[in-house]
C-alpha cells in the first residue's frame, strides 16, 4: 500500500527560551525537523512526505535546507492558524497514497517497530495510534481539589496516527470543533474506530530545554547500536 506522511512543524521557541522554532534546534549535528524528515524516509523511502511550516519560516527552512545539503525528497506546505488547518492543507498536496500518516515535527525518535506496528494496524483496521501506558499515579481535577483515578485505564498518546487515507480525508471535511485535540479525536468524530498499539519511550515530544538533552542520549544511543 502507498504510504504519505505528513509532518506537522507549526511549533515556536518559547518555552524552549530560544528566538528559534523548536523545529530548528540543532540536534546532533542537524535541526530536529531534519531527523524527523529522515526517520520517514529511512523507513520507506517511497514514501511522500509532506511538511507543513509556518509561512514565516519556509524560508528559514530552506535556508536551512541549502546550509545542510539537505536533499531529502519532500514538499512544504504553508500551515494554518490552527493545527487542524495545517493537516488539512497537508492532506490537499498529497498525489498518491492508500495510507496517511501524521507526526509532529518535533518528534524525531519513532521507531522502526512502532511504525511498522501502525501502518500494518492501519491497513488492516483502518486507524491506528501510537500509546504508551501511563507510568506515573494519576489524579483528575484541579490543582484546588482532586480525586486519585485508576492509571491503568489512561494512556499517553504519541506520533505518527495513521489512518486509511478515505477515512482520514472524509474525517476532515468536517468542520473543526474544539474537541479536536489530535487526528484520532477528528476521526472519531466522523465515526472511525481508532485502534491503538504499543508506542516507544524514545518518541518524545521536544517541547522544553531538557527534552533536548534527552533526545541528544536517545539518539547517541541509537546511532551507536548502528555502528
Amino acid at each position: 500500500m502507498k504510504r504519505s506522511c505528513i509532518i506537522v512543524a507549526g511549533g515556536n521557541g518559547s518555552r524552549m527560551g530560544s528566538e528559534l522554532p523548536k523545529q530548528f534546534l540543532p540536534l546532533e549535528g542537524l535541526p530536529v525537523l531534519m531527523h524527523t524528515i529522515l526517520n520517514f524516509h529511512n523507513f520507506d523511502p517511497t514514501m511522500e512526505l509532506v511538511v507543513v511550516l509556518p509561512e514565516d519560516e519556509i524560508e528559514s527552512w530552506q535556508t536551512l535546507c541549502m546550509k545542510y545539503d539537505f536533499d531529502t525528497p519532500h514538499q512544504v506546505v504553508k500551515g494554518g492558524n490552527t493545527r487542524f488547518q495545517s493537516v488539512k492543507n497537508g492532506l490537499s498536496k498529497l498525489m498518491e497514497y492508500d495510507l496517511i500518516a501524521i507526526h509532529d515535527g518535533v518528534r524525531p525518535l519513532v521507531s522502526n517497530e512502532t511504525l511498522i506496528r501502525c501502518f500494518e494496524t492501519a491497513a488492516a483496521e483502518g486507524a491506528a495510534i501510537p500509546v504508551l501506558p501511563a507510568n506515573e499515579s494519576v489524579r483528575q481535577g484541579t490543582m484546588e481539589r482532586s480525586v486519585p483515578v485508576d492509571r491503568s485505564h489512561y494512556f499517553m498518546v504519541q506520533t505518527p496516527q495513521i489512518f486509511k487515507a478515505t477515512l482520514i480525508l472524509e474525517s476532515y471535511t468536517k468542520p473543526w470543533i474544539p474537541e479536536f485535540t489530535d487526528d484520532a479525536s477528528v476521526a472519531e468524530h466522523s465515526g472511525v474506530k481508532v485502534h491503538l498499539v504499543e508506542g516507544n519511550r524514545e518518541n518524545i515530544k521536544i517541547t522544553f530545554p531538557e527534552d533536548l538533552q534527552i533526545a541528544e542520549l536517545f539518539l547517541k544511543r541509537r546511532l551507536n547500536l548502528k555502528i
